[in-house]
């Protein structure tokens, strides 16, 4: 619960800074997504203010196509965000369940999304990072953007560095790369890029890292859609040309200007009215089954809207949304058009139909029949041998290619007995492994190995996944093999790094060590270096004197040695603290991972005690462990130290007798 109002039920998806969460407003009974910072960030005032101006800023605009946002506050060292929760999916998951958009759908999903972005550049507002991700597609058809936390109002504008690049590599406008300044025009080359990618089913510029996408449209034009799938208009080809100029002058001024643009463009090719389906398989959809309260109740297809203006019933909107499907000769986009009809890539393929006529009793004589009656039982009989056989081969194929196969059902959100019962109705095998999730609760079915939707051979074992809490650091002990402890750490939900060599005591070619040490708990997919053994191999014990305890364990860590164990030993020469020598001693030969032992000055610094009275001197030097001796004419607390028989700051060695000279 958050102070006391919103409770959290489940998470939905996890960025760079926060996750997002369903969850519900106690207090007025109604469903909200919930977007806590990572407590990390908390200490840091830029970061909250940022965040503060987010809430403030994103409150201010009304848009049917803007994800409201109903509150803000902090809890502890967990600063939230209250939203309204969008049930549906994200055009990114939209896009990977069904694949490039024909310009009809296109038009459905960036007409509402640039007027409600207009809205804000109205307000002086930039979103600087528009993306799939970032739009939001309801189960009722509604398009929506999301996540403004990036936005900037121009006025205060000054929190952030100029030299700081913010949005998605893939999306940014080239003056973001070079200055990392962004206004309206920034946005409206990345809502290029998205028609680019609804179109294409990718974005115009790829590389090995996100710097090398970034820079190549610095110096690149965006390429055509038509250039990567036939049939796109050359109005839409123009659109995106115009939003995406490198020069920002050359672009619309802001995305209200596109809008007007697109629709204009939607008109002239009398695109149809469509309503965006919502992906089926979404993370919000996966989070429904996890929340706190009743079962919601399943999910259904929703039912098609009928196109505004369609000409006869063959316009009709089909029930399942139409997808481009690229193949290697040709490429069909199953599309309605109204009057005018687009490209062939981008129609809808003919129905099938029976034959207008069918044969009829044409009054053949008897003696016809009678001479075809032997030919024609001879041509059955084979028919019947051929069929036969066909329908032989066909069942053994396939039974051999899919009938002895089947899909692994999902079981996320279920507990660990419903799951195990699902796959054992499916005809499966069940066993039950551990695997770490910060996202599931401890307990929780995190999925299946293999992954739900796959097909693996009827009666083969699938396990069940069952959260074991945050990913940790598993036990590894130097010595073991490396192959077995990075599958350890995979399986601990961590990602293991080839880190090198480093001398060690344990056997060559094995592990020496591990970074972070075992136990560590640690975010998802985090790196975890693994570093191997090379083998014992002489050293000298490096000259440590006079270094701090810790500057001594990085320089006994370089040398290829450990620390063993500490011992104190008094030097008046040497600084309380500081290491005065190693056992075995600086210069000496020893093996690589052997331990050394640190020496470390016991001694204690000695305070200066002058104008103090008799009590507090006692109480200082006795904290320190030293005896005390008053020189004194009355004996009396209250007498002032006028001498001490050690000065100020020298090392005393612990157990020392200092005497004090106080009057009167």
């Amino acid at each position: 619960m958050l102070e006391g109002r919103y409770r959290i039920d489940a998470p939905i998806a996890r960025g760079g800074m926060s996750m997002v969460f369903r969850g519900v407003d106690t207090r007025l009974d109604r469903p909200v997504a919930i977007k806590v910072m990572d407590p990390k960030f908390a200490s840091d005032p830029q970061f909250l203010t940022r965040f503060e101006l987010e809430a403030r800023a994103v409150a201010k605009l009304k848009h049917p196509s803007l994800v409201a946002v109903y509150d803000q506050g902090v809890d502890g060292d967990h600063p939230f965000l209250i939203m309204e929760l969008v049930e549906g999916g994200t055009l990114r998951e939209l896009l990977r369940e069904r694949g490039p958009m024909p310009p009809h759908a296109v038009r459905a999903v960036a007409e509402p999304v640039l007027y409600a972005i207009g809205v804000a550049h109205a307000a002086g507002l930039v979103h600087r990072d528009i993306k799939p991700e970032n739009v939001l597609i309801s189960d009722s058809g509604e398009v929506k953007i999301a996540d403004f936390g990036l936005v900037r109002a121009v006025a205060e504008a000054k929190i952030t560095s100029d030299s700081v690049i913010l949005g998605t590599a893939a999306y940014l406008s080239p003056e973001q790369v070079t200055s990392g300044t962004a206004d309206a025009r920034s946005d409206v080359y990345s809502a290029g890029i998205l028609i680019f990618e609804m179109l294409t089913g990718r974005t115009p510029f790829t590389g090995d890292n996100s710097l090398s996408i970034a820079l190549q449209r610095v110096e690149k034009d965006v390429p055509s859609p038509s250039r990567f799938i036939a049939g796109v208009p050359p109005e839409i080809d123009e659109l995106v040309a115009h939003a995406t100029a490198r020069e920002p002058l050359h672009r619309f001024a802001n995305a209200t200007e596109m809008a007007a643009e697109l629709r204009r463009i939607a008109r002239e090719l009398q695109l149809p009215d469509y309503r965006v389906p919502a992906p089926t398989e979404s993370a919000e959809h996966l989070s429904a089954t996890y929340r706190v309260g009743p079962t919601p109740a399943p999910r259904g297809p929703v039912p098609p809207r009928a196109i505004a203006g369609a000409a006869d019933a063959t316009t009709r909107l089909p029930a399942d949304p139409p997808t481009v499907h690229l193949q290697p000769q040709a490429q069909h986009t199953r599309v309605m058009t109204a009057a005018r009809e687009l490209p062939p890539e981008y129609q809808r393929q003919p129905e099938y139909a029976p034959p207008p006529g069918q044969p009829g009793n044409h009054g053949y004589g008897s003696d016809l029949i009678e001479d075809r009656g032997k030919s024609r039982r001879k041509v059955i009989i084979w028919l019947s041998v051929v069929v036969t056989l066909a329908v032989l081969l066909g069942i053994g194929g396939w039974w051999l290619g899919v009938g002895r196969y089947s899909a692994v059902p999902s079981i996320a959100g279920m507990d660990t007995q419903k799951a195990v019962s699902t796959l054992q109705d499916a005809g499966f095998k069940t066993e039950t492994r551990q695997k770490a999730s910060d996202m599931i609760p401890v307990g929780n079915v995190v999925g299946t190995d293999p992954p739900a939707g796959t097909r693996v051979t009827k009666g083969s074992s699938v396990a069940v996944l069952v959260s074991s809490g945050k990913p940790k650091v598993p036990d590894v002990q130097p010595g073991q093999d490396v192959n077995s402890v990075d599958k350890a750490i995979r399986d601990a939900g961590l990602t293991p790094v080839d880190a090198g060599e480093v001398g060690s005591t344990a056997p060559k070619g094995t592990v020496a060590k591990v970074d972070p040490s075992p136990g560590t708990v640690l975010p998802a997919n985090a790196q975890v270096k693994v570093y191997r053994s090379k083998g014992s191999q002489p050293v000298k014990v490096p000259d440590l004197r006079g270094k701090t305890e810790d500057e001594a364990r990085t320089a006994l860590q370089k040398a290829g040695l450990t620390v063993s164990s500490t011992r104190d030993q008094f030097d008046a020469k040497i600084k309380s603290g500081q290491v005065i020598g190693t056992d075995p001693a600086a210069g000496t030969s020893t093996e690589s991972g052997n331990g050394v032992v640190l020496i470390v000055n016991s001694a204690v610094d000695m305070p200066n005690l002058l104008g103090a009275n008799v009590s507090t001197a006692r109480s200082k030097l006795q904290a320190l462990g030293l005896t005390v001796t008053v020189r004194q004419l009355a004996n009396n607390d209250g007498s002032i130290v006028i001498s001490q028989s050690t000065a100020p700051g020298d090392a005393v060695q612990p157990g020392a007798t200092i005497t004090l000279v106080a009057i009167p």
